[in-house]
């Protein structure tokens, strides 16, 4: 969306520098991309007029011309022939300096020239050697009032900011200069001052010249229209054509340009049609059939479909709605009547049609993303009156207004406490009503501190009442929000038994040389009934035939990672993977998931170097038993036949049980399966549950205490218990006191004979005692030591050594 400083102004007044108000719209939500300093480099260039004007004596295409800049005449030569006595042109005087253009993308200084012999003492300029316009037909032409000796940058009005914004999809009501004048207004707390919409009504009754059929509502709920007769089509006046071209819009003629004028200032779309061209005289709005032709004003032919809306006269289309015009109906320089257009139609509609016929127009632009229902007759006015003004017409009393089924403003409430809550701020109740006002929301009334507005239908992003919440901070403005921390409880994660099975198993695997490797939980179902013939959990919509259904077993997976490495070359392989395996369940339509970890190695047991022997099942037994010693289940664990699982090899597999509960399996992979799936090694896979396996793990979770504060106390104990008495049972007596001061208890000797009588012994222990609060005294230090001696004693008959 393209505007300019002058132009924005000519709806609000504000004293911000091109800078200032780029950054205020920036930090408002609406990106300015670029600014343009319209006629930079172009002070230089002066209004001349022609004062005589004669063949060149020396070349047949180029022409003398004397023209003169009110001080002084110049002898020009010039190759252009679109000009004539007492015009007035764009003279750049020896010195001048022309900025980078399509023309002179370098730009270009004037010199004093001879050509074909005769001195030039400066140029006439085109559009495109000023960089106004990309293609020139001839030199630029002035208004007969042009005052000769102005620079072109006043004569032309190029004395202004051109803003470029990109607006997001949700802020149509920005696509236009009043949308993005009243954003201003909101910003600074003025006052949009809009255009006049009075009209002058001269000529019969509408009604009396055409009329609507509303054939399709629902994908053009308003549509309405105005009839200008007699009008008189030409060049658009220069302050029309500035603002116009300063938007990257070509001007095409006096009619037209208005349309385009309207569209960038209020935002809605609109389009002329030649009345006279018009088959009896009225307009139809309908849906396409399959298959139907319209050439639109690109003399292209477009297929169109049932989906597609066409406005029609009362024999065929004549325009392809929200999108383009059709090429029957165009306004040309021998239009004498016009039908003007202005129309809310269905955006998904449009949207769906621009992109199956590729067409994108400023037009279907803003009407896919919404333009204000009830602002329809008013754009239609505004440019009607233009019209009738710059076309010199006389415009038809009334307007016809086919509206069937009026769009209302939405009411939404907002809660003064929530805004703050959510803000972060102290913003008063005052002050959200200002703000509400400044973007033309009405305030319908509050009640215990919540509002409710009634929201302009302009505003199609505000629906709930979060967005009023994204509105206030806009307004109120980003920086004014104190910077606050949020309130978070610290909280570390709680490892439990179930990770930390996983994690050990893990651990071994990894420091054995197994690599993780992470595959889809969809599987092919004919892979793994190789594997186990179990009912499966059927995808209802799979990508590929080798991932309809949802795994069953881990190793499938793996075993396809083996044959892929194999097949590159990869001789020497461990990989494992943890994740979920998929159990249906009966009458459910959620399967069981249950967490496994499966592996797979074959190769070298050891790299080349250190040997040659090959992995092999007793190898796998050794790191599995590892994983188990880790969590202390591994006295546990027996290794069971396994030859009922007929994927393994009969003689060199097992199953792993703990108390009659089957944990998982192992072994190598049974010679008729491997050669069915190519597999050219020896190889070993295994499977474990995890959540079985780790409900029988006894290992403890270590956990992390803070470095103590206080020093520690170590006593020595010398104990006379009986020969039998196991010492692990002297620790496991202290352990059941839970004082809170023995910090650790360790045995450090044991010894029988002379002294110590026979069928007796002498263990020393040692106790680490710590306060976390304070250094212990002696008298506590010996309190402790007492308590243990009299605990012993009575559980296991110890007595203090003395001898």
């Amino acid at each position: 969306m393209k505007f300019t400083l002058n132009w924005i102004k000519d709806y609000i007044d504000f004293d911000l520098s091109p800078e200032e108000l780029s950054d205020r719209l920036t930090m408002a939500g609406l990106e300015v991309e670029a600014v343009e300093y319209q006629g930079k480099g172009l002070e230089n260039i002066v209004t001349a007029e022609i004062l005589d004007l004669k063949p060149h004596p020396n070349a047949e295409k180029l022409s003398l011309c004397e023209v003169t800049d009110g001080e002084s005449r110049y002898p020009i030569v010039c190759g252009a022939t679109n000009m004539k006595a007492g015009d007035k042109v764009a003279l750049a005087k020896i010195g001048a300096e022309l900025p980078p253009g399509p023309k002179f993308p370098e730009g270009l200084k004037i010199k004093k020239a001879k050509i074909r012999g005769v001195v030039s003492e400066g140029m006439l300029c085109t559009e495109n050697e000023l960089g106004l316009g990309e293609e020139s037909e001839g030199i630029i032409i002035l208004s007969e009032s042009a005052n000769v000796g102005n620079t072109i940058v006043d004569e032309l009005g190029l004395n202004d900011v051109v803003f470029e914004v990109g607006i997001t999809p949700n802020r149509p009501d920005c696509l236009s200069v009043v949308g993005v004048a009243r954003e201003v207004a909101a910003l600074l707390g003025k006052t949009v001052k809009h255009p006049n919409l009075n009209v002058t009504e001269e000529g019969e009754d509408i009604n009396n010249s055409t009329k609507v059929e509303l054939l399709d509502p629902e994908k053009c709920p308003r549509y309405s229209c105005r009839v200008i007769k007699n009008v008189k089509i030409g060049p658009s006046p220069s302050w029309l054509k500035t603002k116009l071209e300063s938007c990257g819009i070509r001007s095409i003629n006096n009619v037209v340009d208005v349309t385009n004028f309207v569209l960038l200032e209020l935002g809605q779309p609109l389009h002329t049609f030649d009345y006279d061209l018009l088959e009896e005289k009225k307009i139809i709005v309908r849906a396409a059939k399959d298959g139907e032709i319209i050439k639109t004003l690109d003399e292209v032919e477009r297929k169109l479909t049932e989906n597609d809306l066409l406005i029609c006269d009362g024999k065929r289309p004549i325009a392809l709605a929200g999108v383009m015009g059709g090429s029957n109906t165009e306004v040309s320089q021998q239009t004498k009547n016009v039908l003007l257009e202005s129309a809310y139609f269905d955006p998904i509609t449009i949207r769906k049609t621009s992109k199956a016929t590729g067409l994108r127009s400023e037009s279907s632009y803003r009407f896919e993303r919404g333009v204000d229902p009830n602002k329809v007759v008013n754009a239609l006015n505004r440019a009607a009156e233009l019209i009738r003004e710059l076309a010199e017409g006389e415009m038809a009393a009334g307007a016809i207004d086919e509206y069937p089924t009026p769009i209302k403003p939405r009411h939404v409430k907002l809660s003064l406490d929530r805004a703050n809550r959510v803000l972060g701020t102290e913003i008063s109740s005052e002050e959200i009503i200002k703000l509400a006002q400044g973007l033309e929301f009405e305030n319908l009334g509050s009640k215990e501190g919540e509002f409710t507005f009634r929201i302009p239908t302009f505003r199609v992003d505000i629906t709930r009442e979060i967005d009023l919440i994204e509105e206030v901070a806009r307004l109120y403005g980003y920086d004014n929000i104190p910077t606050t921390l949020p309130a978070v409880t610290m909280k570390s994660d709680t490892m439990n038994i179930h990770k930390f099975a996983q994690n050990k198993l893990k651990e071994i695997l990894i420091s054995s040389g197994f690599y993780e490797v992470i595959n889809y939980s969809f599987e092919d179902h004919e892979l793994l009934n190789l594997f186990n013939k179990t009912d499966m959990l059927k995808i209802l919509n799979p990508l590929t035939t080798e991932s309809s259904v949802m795994r069953t077993s881990l190793v499938p997976g793996l075993v396809k990672n083996a044959i892929l490495n194999l097949n590159h070359q990869g001789q020497d392989l461990r990989l494992f993977e943890i994740g979920k395996v998929y159990i249906p369940k009966d009458n459910s339509e959620l399967p069981n998931e249950i967490t496994r970890i499966a592996a797979t190695a074959t190769g070298k047991r050891t790299p080349e170097f250190w040997g040659k022997e090959e992995f092999d099942f007793f190898d796998f037994k050794s790191i599995l038993e590892k994983g188990f010693q880790s969590l202390q289940i591994s006295d546990d664990v027996k290794f069971q036949d396994a030859r009922e699982i007929g994927f393994l090899h009969p003689g060199k597999s097992a199953k792993l049980v703990i108390d009659d509960v089957e944990i998982g399996y192992m072994g190598e992979l049974h010679p008729n399966l491997s050669e069915k799936l190519e597999v050219s090694k020896n190889l070993y896979v295994l499977e474990i549950d995890l959540d079985k396996t780790a409900a029988f793990s006894k290992e403890k979770i270590k956990r992390f205490n803070p470095l103590p504060k206080f020093p520690s106390v170590r006593r020595d104990i010398a104990l006379i218990v009986d020969e039998s008495t196991p010492v692990g049972g002297i620790l496991e007596e202290i352990e059941k006191m839970e004082s809170a001061l023995i910090e650790d208890a360790a045995i450090f000797d044991v010894f029988t004979g002379s002294p110590v009588e026979e069928g007796q012994k002498s263990v020393a222990v040692s106790l680490h005692l710590r306060a976390a609060d304070k250094t212990l005294t002696e008298e506590e230090i010996n309190k402790v030591q007492e308590k243990t001696l009299k605990k012993l004693g009575l559980a296991l008959g110890a007595e203090l050594r003395t001898i």
